[in-house]
């Protein structure tokens, strides 16, 4: 079953944040990774409007996900944003089968 990497960010520091951003889409590849949606157009429905881009992944399987967020390269590209360059949530989620009462 497919799983979602979704991660909310404010960049506060373009210039080292572009580092992160320059590492990120070979790693995500590397493990299988398909970006969704990447910094678009977006409107806040509900809820803070702390967060000024949005990122949305597809990966395989949420193992896959998990391990690309955990392995040594990812961590260390995260070391250009986890300076103060950039706020991020991020969230790993499988994918789901309609909506249901559950």
């Amino acid at each position: 079953m497919p799983a979602y990497w979704v991660a909310r960010s404010k960049i506060n520091t373009p210039e080292n944040y572009s580092k992160y951003t320059a590492l990120v889409g070979d790693i995500v590849a590397e493990f299988g990774g398909k970006p969704l949606s990447r910094g678009g157009k977006f409107q806040i429905m509900e809820g803070p409007e702390h967060f000024e881009r949005f990122v949305i992944i597809e990966f395989p399987t949420f193992e896959a996900a998990v391990t690309c967020f955990e392995s040594e390269a990812y961590q260390k590209a995260a070391v250009h944003r986890r300076d103060g360059s950039g706020e991020v949530e991020t969230v790993i989620l499988d994918a789901t089968q309609g909506m249901g009462a559950n």
